[in-house]
């Protein structure tokens, strides 16, 4: 897979406070790529870089396989902030203003951008009557203008209820569907976890960990078990032995493996001949806050 973003050392001071520490990072082309951390973690910082809007301290970006390049501005579709658009305007309007300032898109490719984000059959009607999850969809809008071929998005559901963060879920998908190479900054791991395909955590400006979801996620094998009776069934698995670690979550026990190693067949076997039987046995894989906040706690 090519690389759409190469970030090489990237380091950035607002006085004494470091916002990033060389923090270097690939991001593949067609990717769905996130970028996690609690806030002040340097997220929105790394995206304001590698977009032109601030200067890195050291360090250097290439984009679309060119190091140490800014790349086409039109290639590149963002938003960075919360939507700025006129009250009193349409949203047809609005992405006129739009492309007379940016230089992006036509008439046309509005009423292209407006179906993509499906406010089509709003465009008349004045930003102020949209609800929160229309007007971050309109801002997205603005972003697709010029047909970009990546879109940077900073907290691109936050604000809204869980009928806009799934609007917005659900366009995210339908983008990266159409080949848009997407980078979200967000702390809404459970979203990030549904839509992305990379990841990269930060936390005070360093890069924890980076690389495809199911890699990052993929330290250890959870098989998560229960009986009727959890004191008898903790005995049994003490003397079967073979994890690593044994909670106790919820109503049930977890058992944990090093990849790969986890046997459900045998669990259940070796359970089974010493008089103890499941109602539960399932391979479950540790969630994205799991890890999240594994790396980021102190």
């Amino acid at each position: 897979m090519s690389t759409i973003l190469s970030i090489s050392g990237l380091s950035k001071s607002y006085g004494k406070v470091q916002a990033l520490k060389n923090v270097s990072l690939q991001i593949p082309k067609g990717s769905v790529f996130g970028i996690l951390g609690p806030n002040g973690s340097g997220k929105t910082t790394l995206m304001s870089i590698v977009l032109d809007i601030l200067r890195a301290d050291t360090g250097a970006y290439g984009w679309f396989e060119q190091p140490n390049t800014k790349g086409d501005r039109k290639r590149i579709g963002s938003l960075l902030e919360t939507p700025n658009f006129y009250h009193y305007l349409s949203a047809v309007d609005n992405l006129k203003v739009t492309h007379a300032i940016s230089g992006r898109g036509d008439a046309e490719a509005i009423d292209q951008v407006l179906k993509i984000v499906k406010l089509y059959e709003r465009r008349k009607s004045r930003f102020s009557t949209y609800s929160l999850g229309m007007k971050q969809r309109l801002a997205i809008a603005a972003a697709l203008l010029g047909n970009p071929e990546v879109l940077l998005l900073d907290e691109p559901t936050n604000g809204l209820d869980p009928v806009g963060i799934a609007e917005i879920r659900d366009l995210i998908k339908e983008m990266a569907k159409q080949g848009i190479t997407i980078i979200i900054a967000s702390h809404l791991l459970d979203e990030v976890e549904k839509i992305c395909t990379h990841v990269a955590i930060l936390k005070k400006g360093e890069l924890l960990t980076a690389g495809p979801v199911a890699e990052v996620l993929a330290n250890e094998d959870i098989v998560e078990v229960a009986s009727s009776n959890l004191e008898t069934l903790e005995n049994c698995l003490q003397s079967m032995g073979g994890y690593s670690n044994l909670v106790h979550h919820d109503g049930k026990i977890q058992l944990y493996y090093p990849v790969g190693k986890a046997d459900l067949a045998a669990i259940n076997q070796y359970c089974f001949t010493q008089g103890v039987v499941l109602n539960i046995l399932i391979h479950r894989k540790k969630s994205l806050e799991t890890k999240f906040f594994e790396l980021t706690n102190d």
